[in-house]
Order: structure tokens, then C-alpha cells, then sequence
């Protein structure tokens, strides 16, 4: 491998993040979420590594099939469902649970339902309590229920909601959608499915049988003002790279696209072989953390495609070849997307394909 930027993917460290989500459910199941290849850490690697998982989440079809010709036999929910007679076949064929959050959903599946097996459907139907997203008003849910359940096809029927601002601690929100949903699960026939990784957190709510964990498995943190360390997460990915190059910038010169910075005094500075072509965000204002050989350093003027710069002038020991942290073990990818007036989904997510991925299966000694 000759490139010199690499995502270092820990997996025992998604297993401890994993083991507390399970003790946080409390006898829940517990489905993670792997879309989005695994918030960018390997939909396949992390479905492997979660293997005593109850189930797991993906957005679409196409990742609900992906992971079943990998051989995951767990269920597999898709929450945004199907949108055509083909697919709704093919995840009857492939044993996928499917999200059903619209009246357009509702009739392809009656219109098709009679060509399938009997018994060969899943449908969880997602139910708007208040983010005003996807989902069907509650009080349409109980004609839903009773439309599915006369198809022969129909194995089980289960009923989702999504938070939307489980993140913020006490919002009113929450505990209206929480209120509206417990009241629209008590006429569920199958499993109910509430909390996201903040919920689970927080204990918003308990009375769901399933329950979604996504962005706390990765070592970030669904909480508004609290940290990931402060939750007992480990960070999964740290994104690495190197010192391609060390100078000295006079005084009164700028650096990098558009001059944004300027040195105010001689400076000594870093080119990191890591930019936006490779997922770290163009938008990182001078001043976004970075580690190099240990110690916290600033970037300075703007990431271009395949490179960054950092100020050295209080790391005099840093020389070419030296090892960066982008983000991850030792720097929380929340702090560097706060920074970047971002979030840590994004900047996880956002990892290119160029980047290799290394997996570390066994814990450190």
C-alpha cells in the first residue's frame, strides 16, 4: 500500500461500544445500524464482527441485499422500504423486513401481496409522531394494520418511529413523540422500535422491544453537550496519514488556495497528505485540531484535494514521515466536526473510497 493516508478500523472497540448499547436496552433487542456502509466503517466488516446482533438497519434496498449475499442471515430491517413490484419480490425472496411509511407503499403492497408466498413478508410500519419526515399519521395506522393483516402474504407487522431531538436532554419534543407513539404502539401486533443510540442513552423511552443503535457503536456521541468519553464510547475509526513535507514560512507570506492565512511571524508548518479527496471536510477554518507525534496542532489556510497544513511552531520535534491523527484515538471526531462546523456523522460518513481501511480485530496488549 503506498498511500499514505489510511482509516484504522477498531473493532473490539465497536463490540465494547456495542456491549453497552445491549446493557442500555435492558433486555431489548438490539438492531445496529450499518447503513451508509456502516457510518463509513465497513458494512460488511462490522455485520461480521456484531454477529450475536438481534438484527441490524439499512436505508435501502440495495444494502438490505448487499448484506445477504454476505451471508448475514440476521433480520435486516430497510427502513425506507421498496418502491416497485420488483422490489418488494425480491426482499420477500430475501427475508428482509421492510419499512412501510407511505400510502404509495401501502397499496403496491396490496396490489402485489397476492404474488408472493404465503408468510414471506415483514412490514414495520413507520409512524409519524412529530419529526414530520416519512411516516404515516397515527391515526391512519390502526386502517394500515388492519389493510396488511388480511394478506396472506403478511408474517409480521411491526410499528417504528424516529426522535428528533432525543439529542437534546429534556427537549419538549421528545416527550411528545415518545407520548404519541406509546399510545399508537398499544395496538401493535408485532415488535415496536423507538430509540436511536440518544434515546437509548438517555432512557426517553423503555417501551419499545427493539431498539436502533447507529452513530454511539462508532464511538461518537448523540448527545448534545456530552462527550463521547464522558459515555464510555470508544472512538472506532482514526483516520491516519503523515508529514509529506516540513518548511518555513516568512513573515507577511500566506499559504495554500486563496492566501486565507497569512503568517504574522516566521512560522514553521506541516503538509499533511490527507484533503478533501480523501473525506476531510473543505470547510475546516484555520484552527481545526489535528495530532501529529502526539502533540495537538492547528490546520492552517485551506484542505485542498490532497493535502492540508498544520502549524508547527509549538512542535519543533515533528519531522517528514511523522504520524498524524486526523481524528479518532486520541482526538474525538466530535471536536474536530465542532470545529468544523459539522457533525461527527458527516465526517465519518464522508470517508472516501481512496482510503484504505485497515481492521484491528484483537485488543491492543
Amino acid at each position: 500500500m503506498q498511500r499514505l493516508v489510511k482509516a484504522t478500523i477498531d473493532l473490539p472497540a465497536l463490540r465494547r461500544n456495542y456491549a453497552l448499547a445491549r446493557c442500555r436496552a435492558d433486555g431489548r433487542q438490539v438492531w445496529p445500524v450499518v447503513k451508509a456502509d456502516a457510518y463509513g466503517h465497513g458494512m460488511f466488516e462490522v455485520a461480521r464482527a456484531l454477529a450475536d446482533a438481534d438484527g441490524f438497519c439499512v436505508a435501502d434496498l440495495d444494502e438490505g441485499l448487499q448484506l445477504r449475499v454476505a451471508g448475514i442471515t440476521q433480520p435486516i430491517l430497510v427502513i425506507q422500504g421498496v418502491h416497485s413490484g420488483a422490489g418488494l419480490a425480491a426482499a420477500a425472496e430475501a427475508g428482509l423486513t421492510l419499512g412501510v411509511h407511505g400510502t404509495e407503499q401501502l397499496e403496491l403492497i396490496e396490489k402485489d401481496a397476492s404474488k408472493l408466498a404465503s408468510g414471506s413478508l415483514r412490514l414495520w410500519l413507520k409512524i409519524e409522531t412529530g419529526m414530520h419526515r416519512l411516516g404515516l399519521e397515527a391515526e391512519k395506522t390502526l386502517e394500515a394494520q388492519d389493510r396488511l393483516s388480511g394478506l396472506a402474504a403478511v408474517a409480521e407487522l411491526g410499528l417504528m418511529t424516529h426522535f428528533a431531538c432525543a439529542d437534546s436532554a429534556d427537549h419538549p419534543l421528545t416527550e411528545a413523540q415518545a407520548t404519541a407513539f406509546g399510545r399508537v404502539a398499544l395496538s401493535a401486533k408485532g415488535p415496536t422500535s423507538a430509540c436511536n443510540s440518544a434515546a437509548l442513552l438517555t432512557g426517553c423511552y423503555r417501551n419499545d422491544t427493539v431498539v436502533r443503535p447507529g452513530i454511539m457503536l462508532y464511538g461518537a456521541s448523540p448527545l448534545l453537550g456530552r462527550s463521547a468519553a464522558g459515555l464510555e464510547l470508544a472512538p472506532v475509526m482514526t483516520l491516519h496519514s503523515r508529514i509529506l513535507a516540513v518548511k518555513e514560512v516568512p513573515a507577511g507570506c500566506s499559504v495554500g488556495y486563496g492566501a486565507s492565512w497569512t503568517a504574522s511571524e516566521d512560522t514553521r508548518i506541516g503538509i499533511v497528505a490527507v484533503g478533501y479527496g480523501d473525506g476531510y471536510p473543505r470547510h475546516a477554518p484555520s484552527g481545526t485540531p489535528v495530532r501529529v507525534d502526539g502533540c495537538e496542532v492547528h490546520t492552517l489556510g485551506r484542505v485542498s484535494m490532497d493535502s492540508l497544513t498544520v502549524d508547527l511552531r509549538r512542535a519543533a520535534q515533528v519531522r517528514v514521515g511523522d504520524e498524524v491523527v486526523l481524528w479518532g484515538q486520541g482526538l474525538a471526531v466530535d471536536e474536530v466536526a465542532t470545529a468544523a462546523g459539522t457533525i461527527g456523522y458527516e465526517l465519518l460518513t464522508g470517508v472516501s473510497s481512496r482510503v484504505p481501511r485497515e481492521y484491528r480485530v484483537a485488543e491492543a496488549t
